[in-house]
């Protein structure tokens, strides 16, 4: 594909591959044949720049929106800006390339120097008295079309290739003749083989929509047999359409291309026109010029070399990008709202959704009483309200505990809810809570029901619940308390809450089943209870 970004600007020429392209805001458009216009399509919206014969082509073939379409008058200089205040500009000025229907050229000027950027054409002197290339006019970067750079490729000119298309058809007076065309282009030369043979010149619908844009001579028609001279697309002329055309009337086909094509059927003419400059050509164009250096357009073909004499000898240095240019070419074109930045920038990752109360591992908690005090809180505050402020809570390490109790919690590893597994721990815990519980009066086993007394031995994990609460886990089995009767309430009064989160009960009702906890003790309520013993 041709087509570039020119370096140190925002100016991309012919290309149309956003990623490429993505430090570009101004877009120009040489001509419009397919190698120069890949990615342009229906979807651009993008400012594009062009001659106004090839902004209606565009309009027209690419279904651009012409919202998008800038023309610029060819033979006019015009002034654009380069940044967003205005206060950095390029001077463009269009020149016709003599390739095909509303092919220029490009002159850049800016704060870069001056670029000439030639596209596809067919060098003439004539286009050295244009104004913008007034002599002595210095051109720091040449982008030259190389595409018949090589010194091996001798053409003719246009008129003498013409001439040789004429010298043809007049030796096959009884043929029907086909020109293999590409999309665009040549439509000067059925004009001239249209006027010389007094004939109608059939074309397609699609070409006829071209040569209506231009102004040429009334010699084109859309009749099929009106002429003998017929514009065909270069990829039909073959083998089989020969034989094809021939069954129905002798038939003579003519390529006129400056590439090196070999057909078998002898029918088929190949001639050397071309729409390129030759090499010839170029050498005088760069000769006239005098670049400080020239950058090849078709890629892969480096032509530099055979033009070192005609180089201007000035030392062309880098282009300093101001400021606002700088900041122009990295500003998206579309800006996401700054909140919709800061979300796709900052944002945070997803927490998960906390269902119930979530127990951590001993291996990742380095201090598990903490965790089973933030477990012993309820919705609206403290189980003991008034020893808020002051209470003072065990804050000892696993592996301390541990230590102390000659033990190790590798049954529940992954799965614990209280560190303290062993009788020596309950007493631990015991003298922790002497000072705050000490004002309970102490509970005799007459005080607790027959069916409680029943269900001491099973463990805390079956106080309280109902028989559907379901099966016990390994964590509520090491719970087993064998307590004093007079630390009995106290202690399954502290672990009552934790048996049932454990055993799945949601914070809801939590507060209901201590209710009923102590409703099955005696009838009264756990608040009636402590300002009892209080």
């Amino acid at each position: 594909m041709n087509g570039t970004v020119i370096p140190h600007t925002p100016i991309a020429v012919d290309l149309w591959n956003l990623r490429r392209a993505s430090s570009a805001r101004l877009f120009f458009l040489t001509h419009l044949h397919a190698d120069h216009t890949e990615g342009l399509s229906s979807t651009w919206a993008r400012p594009l720049y062009c001659s106004p014969l090839t902004a209606r082509l565009v309009r027209c073939r690419l279904q651009v929106s012409p919202k998008w379409i800038r023309a610029l008058e060819v033979g006019e200089s015009h002034v654009l800006p380069l940044d967003e205040m205005g206060h950095e500009t390029v001077t463009v000025t269009l020149m016709d390339a003599n390739h095909c229907p509303g092919s220029v050229m490009f002159l850049f000027e800016g704060y870069f120097g001056t670029i000439l950027y030639t596209g596809d054409f067919r060098y003439s002197p004539s286009m050295l008295q244009e104004p913008a290339l007034r002599p002595g006019k210095q051109i720091h970067t040449l982008y030259l079309d190389n595409t018949n750079c090589d010194p091996a490729l001798v053409l003719p000119s246009r008129q003498e290739a013409t001439r040789q298309i004429t010298d043809l058809i007049r030796r096959h007076p009884q043929h029907d003749v086909k020109i293999g065309l590409y999309n665009l282009g040549k439509e000067s030369l059925l004009e001239q083989l249209g006027l010389e043979f007094q004939t109608w010149i059939v074309l397609s619908p699609r070409r006829m929509e071209v040569v209506q844009l231009m102004e040429l001579a009334d010699v084109f028609t859309l009749e099929e047999g009106a002429g003998r001279i017929h514009a065909v697309n270069c990829a039909e002329i073959c083998w089989s359409a020969m034989l094809q055309w021939n069954q129905i009337h002798p038939t003579i086909a003519i390529l006129p291309t400056s590439r090196r094509i070999s057909f078998s059927h002898p029918g088929i003419h190949v001639v050397p026109y071309s729409d390129h400059s030759s090499f010839s050509e170029l050498c005088d164009f760069v000769s006239a010029l005098k670049p400080c250096r020239i950058v090849p357009i078709v890629q892969g073909r480096p032509c530099q070399h055979y033009f070192q004499e005609s180089l201007s000898p000035q030392l062309l240095l880098e282009p300093q990008v101001p400021l606002s240019v700088q900041q122009y070419m990295g500003t998206s074109w579309n800006t996401p709202k700054a909140w919709g930045r800061v979300c796709l920038l900052e944002r945070e990752p997803k927490r998960p959704k906390t269902q119930g109360v979530v127990f951590e591992s001993p291996e990742r908690e380095s201090d598990p009483p903490q965790t089973l005090r933030d477990c012993k809180r309820l919705k609206g505050g403290n189980l003991f309200p008034q020893h808020r402020d002051n209470q003072k809570e065990p804050n000892l390490p696993a592996s301390h505990a541990k230590e102390q109790l000659g033990e190790s919690n590798s049954e529940n590893e992954g799965d614990w809810s209280i560190p303290f597994s062993s009788d020596k721990a309950l007493q631990i815990e015991k003298a922790s809570l002497t000072k705050d519980l000490g004002h309970l009066r102490p509970v005799s086993q007459g005080d607790i029901p027959k069916e409680l007394r029943k269900q001491r031995n099973l463990g805390p994990q079956h106080v309280g619940c109902r028989e559907d609460c379901g099966p016990s886990t390994s964590t509520s089995k090491a719970l087993k308390v064998q307590a004093p009767g007079s630390w009995d309430l106290a202690l399954k009064y502290l672990l009552t809450p934790l048996n049932f989160l454990q055993m799945k009960y949601s914070s809801r009702n939590f507060d209901q089943q201590v209710e009923k906890y102590f409703r099955s003790m005696g009838g009264a309520t756990h608040l009636e209870l402590f300002s009892q013993h209080r």
